[in-house]
């Protein structure tokens, strides 16, 4: 990885440019069957599209709030560096009332309506799939995005400095989600490009999201993302890491 990087989106244009093809995100949800696998280009373009949603379509800027409501899942780690491509700060699991922006999941709703501004809501419903019907007052993600553009550029550079994720409380800056990202990958088993770490943390603590997310991302490794991970026998588990060539795990 290129040590100039200063914000998660620098580590995912890096990413890009040395390997585009291997593995970023398995995506598996236990409770419905679903397995997603995304490379590092499928990705990107998904940021990608999501960024210029964000930045055209729902006017935010850097330093606008976003909040994520939304579970450990390969479309919310989408959602994450989107924000970080915009310079918007996305904070997990954060009051809606006092975000700019709402991305909500299919339970959290509610919830979301207290934002006054733009509110997107996404299913999670396998291979990106759309809800019957969209909900009242909300944008439904999986409707909006595909016609959204495959190249992203921000209207203004995105300052490493500035905040760039809140989660538990705690405020980070792009470069401190980077640095301390880097600092960790040898805790988690990230030894370096090739690293498999399966993660069935959930995405509201600095651990989940670092897990499956930053590490890898930030060290040329990929992570095999594991949602209601509870639900799968120990010998199913077993399995997935064999056959997922997975290298080390975080539960």
């Amino acid at each position: 990885m290129n040590a100039t990087d200063r914000t998660p989106a620098d580590l995912l244009s890096s990413a890009l440019a040395a390997d585009p093809g291997r593995p970023l995100v398995t995506f598996y949800d236990d409770a419905t069957g679903e397995r997603v696998e995304l490379s590092v280009a499928t990705f990107a373009n998904w940021v990608a599209k999501t960024a210029n949603l964000l930045q055209d379509e729902l006017s935010a800027e850097p330093g606008d709030r976003v909040a994520l409501l939304l579970p450990a899942h390969w479309q919310t780690a989408v959602w994450l560096l989107a924000c970080a491509s915009v310079g918007a700060v996305a904070d997990v699991a954060g009051d809606p009332a006092a975000a700019d922006v709402v991305v909500s999941g299919p339970d959290s709703l509610e919830a979301a309506r207290a934002c006054s501004g733009a509110r997107i809501a996404l299913a999670l419903r396998p291979l990106g799939g759309r809800f019957p019907r969209p909900p009242e007052g909300f944008a439904d993600y999986a409707v909006e995005v595909p016609g959204q553009g495959d190249r992203f550029v921000p209207y203004a550079p995105v300052d490493p400095e500035e905040p760039a994720l809140i989660v538990a409380g705690r405020e980070f800056s792009g470069a401190e989600v980077v640095e301390r990202a880097r600092a960790e990958a040898a805790a988690l088993g990230l030894t370096g490009p090739g690293a498999r770490l399966l993660s069935g943390l959930p995405y509201d603590t600095w651990e989940g999201l670092n897990a499956g997310l930053y590490g890898p991302l930030a060290t040329g490794g990929s992570v095999v993302l594991c949602r209601n991970l509870d639900r799968l026998a120990a010998d199913a588990l077993d399995r997935r890491i064999e056959s997922e060539r997975v290298t080390a795990t975080a539960r």
